[in-house]
């Protein structure tokens, strides 16, 4: 069977590109493998009318709103490979062969995270990446940024507004002569020890034996596309601060025509608002992209 569009992501970017194209009557394939990039966090922030709810509750009851209208379909499954095709593309996934006029690629990525021991137990519950979404919440306790690169100085900078704020180096940078200035200038403490590990719910335990306890530690993750389908595609990347994201213009079609893509797999960084929004958009944008070519 032929789809207008198929859906490559079943998450909030995902899930809210399809809303758009089933409310225009078209018929749709969703194919999500369930690995949703926030599964670790327990509750979401910041989207109106789901602020503090548990991430899988929205991603629940938008699925069902979805899946009320007729010419949706849901495949769970990982898309393996797409390709160019005739009549349009073609997706490999769950064994089949599927077709489609259009494809949505909201897949998402994968978030890589520096080796301190303890740190992967604790992602989405004490440690965390964005401020928007988890800052409040701490109640302007201690802040702890763990250092990753230089790019670890931007979450020291922002992070005060939340609570005060320690730098972790760890070794893996050391902030020069005007880099240390700003951080004067925005009260936030440089920590140069190592550290050890982290036990507890945030404590911080340095190679020289001392423990620092926070409210709440954050970390840059390096980030890849959940997939390689873009680039079998053809899809242009761009460089983002902590890694490759796919190039969309303003309907969020990519570099290749008929290929549209949203949410964290298209933009540097996100959110779930965020998400939901550039979906809506990437949803319409294929729409119009069926009616007029």
């Amino acid at each position: 069977m032929d789809y207008d569009a198929i859906v490559i992501g079943g998450s909030y970017a995902g899930l809210s590109a399809a809303l758009q194209l089933a409310r225009a009557r078209r018929r749709i394939l969703v194919i999500d493998d369930g690995r949703r990039r926030n599964r670790f966090a327990e509750t979401s922030h910041g989207f109106l009318t789901r602020d503090g709810e548990r991430p899988e509750i929205i991603a629940s009851a938008a699925r069902s709103q979805l899946m009320a209208y007729p010419t949706v379909e849901w495949l769970d499954a990982r898309a393996d490979d797409a390709r160019k095709s005739e009549a349009g593309f073609s997706v490999t996934a769950g064994g089949k062969e599927l077709a489609a006029k259009r494809l949505v690629l909201a897949m998402g990525v994968r978030d890589h995270l520096p080796e301190v021991p303890g740190l992967i137990d604790r992602w989405g519950k004490s440690v965390f990446h964005c401020p928007y979404c988890h800052g409040y919440e701490l109640n302007r306790g201690p802040v702890g940024v763990i250092g990753v690169s230089a790019m670890s100085m931007h979450h020291a900078l922002m992070l005060p507004d939340w609570g005060p704020t320690t730098l972790l180096l760890n070794g893996a940078f050391r902030p020069d002569e005007e880099q240390a200035g700003q951080l004067a200038a925005r009260g936030v403490t440089i920590e140069e020890t190592p550290i050890s590990s982290i036990g507890g719910h945030a404590e911080i335990l340095l190679q020289d034996g001392r423990a620092l306890s926070f409210a709440g530690l954050f970390v840059l993750s390096r980030t890849e596309l959940a997939s390689p389908i873009a680039e079998q595609l053809g899809c242009a990347l761009e460089d983002g601060p902590v890694g490759k994201f796919i190039r969309t213009d303003m309907t969020q079609q990519t570099s290749i025509p008929g290929v549209f893509a949203c949410g964290d797999a298209a933009r540097a960084a996100g959110s779930v608002a965020i998400s939901v929004g550039d979906g809506a958009m990437a949803g319409a944008g294929t729409h119009r992209s069926l009616m007029f070519g």
